[in-house]
Order: C-alpha cells, then sequence, then structure tokens
C-alpha cells in the first residue's frame, strides 16, 4: 500500500498513466473491430453474450500475462535465424496472428461479395458459438500481448500497466454495443471493418517480420477511410431523405 501511494504521489506516473491509457484504448480498438464483426454473424440471442465473453477474455489474458511480464519481455528475446533474420516467439506470434487475420477477412469479404456461396461451415452468414469465442480467443491472445509489451515499454511500474488495461477494457465493454450495432445497421461499414483488418493484419506480419510500423499511420489512415465513408452515409441519408425512398437511396 505504501509503494501504491508513493507512486501516486509522483507526476511523472499520473503522465504515464495518462499516455498508457490512451494507447491501451486505441490498441483495443482493433480487437473490438474483429469481435464485434465475428459475434454480428452469430443469432441475434447469443451475439452481447459472445461479446461480452470476448472482452472478458481479453481482460483477463492481459492481466494474466501482467503477472508474468519478466517471461513477456523474455519473448522478445530471438530463439532463431533465417537468412540473417532473428525470429523470437513474440515475431512468431505477430506473424501467426496476423496470417490468421487476412485469412478471416479475406474470408468474410468473399462471402459479402458472393453471399450465394458457401463453403459448409457457414449457414445463411453465421457461425456456431463455440467457433465464434475460440477465434476471438486466439485474436485477444496476439492483441494482448503486444498490448503488454507495449505496455512494458512504456512504464515500469506494473499497478499503473494493470490500471491502463483495466481502464482500456472498460472502454471496450461500453463500446462494443453501440459499434456491433452501428456496424449491423451499415453494411458498407463492414466492408470497410474489413479492410482494417486487413490492414492490421499485414502491420502484424510486417513488425513480425522486423519492419516497424509506426501505429500513428494505420491509425490515421483508419480515421481518414472512417471520416471519407461518413460522408457517403451523410450522402446517401440525404438522398433517401429528398427522395422519400428508402430503396432507391440504398441503391
Amino acid at each position: 500500500m505504501t509503494d501504491l501511494i508513493q507512486l501516486a504521489s509522483q507526476p511523472a506516473v499520473w503522465v504515464a498513466l495518462a499516455t498508457l491509457v490512451v494507447m491501451e484504448v486505441v490498441l483495443g480498438v482493433d480487437n473490438l473491430i474483429f469481435i464485434s464483426i465475428l459475434t454480428n454473424k452469430l443469432p441475434a440471442d447469443q451475439q452481447t453474450r459472445a461479446r461480452r465473453i470476448g472482452i472478458g477474455l481479453a481482460l483477463v489474458l492481459r492481466l494474466g500475462l501482467l503477472g508474468t511480464v519478466a517471461f513477456i519481455v523474455h519473448l522478445t528475446e530471438p530463439v532463431f535465424s533465417v537468412l540473417g533474420q532473428d525470429f523470437s516467439w513474440r515475431d512468431l506470434i505477430l506473424i501467426g496472428g496476423g496470417l490468421f487475420l487476412l485469412w478471416k477477412a479475406t474470408k468474410e469479404i468473399h462471402h459479402s461479395v458472393d453471399p450465394d456461396e458457401t463453403d459448409g461451415t457457414t449457414t445463411g452468414g453465421t457461425i456456431g458459438f463455440g467457433a465464434a469465442i475460440g477465434q476471438i480467443l486466439l485474436l485477444d491472445l496476439v492483441f494482448s500481448i503486444d498490448s503488454i509489451i507495449t505496455a512494458v515499454g512504456m512504464t515500469e511500474h506494473v499497478p499503473v500497466m494493470m490500471v491502463a488495461v483495466v481502464v482500456a477494457v472498460i472502454v471496450m465493454l461500453v463500446a462494443a454495443e453501440p459499434l456491433s450495432a452501428f456496424i449491423a445497421r451499415n453494411p458498407t461499414v463492414v466492408m470497410l471493418a474489413l479492410g482494417f483488418l486487413i490492414m492490421i493484419g499485414m502491420t502484424l506480419i510486417a513488425e513480425g517480420f522486423g519492419a516497424h510500423v509506426p501505429k500513428g499511420y494505420i491509425y490515421t489512415a483508419m480515421a481518414f477511410s472512417a471520416g471519407v465513408e461518413g460522408l457517403n452515409m451523410l450522402a446517401r441519408g440525404r438522398r433517401r431523405a429528398a427522395s422519400g425512398s428508402p430503396e432507391q437511396g440504398q441503391r
């Protein structure tokens, strides 16, 4: 308790906490987009429960990983080299997660473009509850490791990391329902979000191969694309209101 009081009395700790909270929330956006798209494919009565379980798993994984900070740090140490390129366990996890995101997003885009084709694993665009939770858990693990390694690089105080993680997950929990509802009401946003997932997947793979991609570039591109889509939605809404025909406004 004395250590916590001493931490709370240091202005630098509060600055680190505020910065880390913002960073964790931004990193959580990637996780939340995936959860929202995936759970929207479940039956309506299972969607809320799946989102809460997915976000709860994200919190458990992040806090669990914080309890093994020393081990997490060692994940960045090279374990083997290929053609002069060193790879650590973190690199392999990022590459695997990026490949999974590329596969999943490409599959969803294919289904959106050609919904009549099925591969035998989906029916009417839905997936099983267990399959959804399994996929969410896999991506939760990837995003959690990236999140904790980022936190370790910003501060050495585990209590500060824990507070930032809890705040970020609470924000995810609050934003999950509105974001999922927004995506469900606006089909064109689904394609944009899938494009974001492809970009995030490519970024994870690039970082796994040692190429540092500044997060600011990624989120600036996402914000610009979202702004353009917002203008398109505004234009469609005004055309629909002017014509008085929802069907005509949607075409």
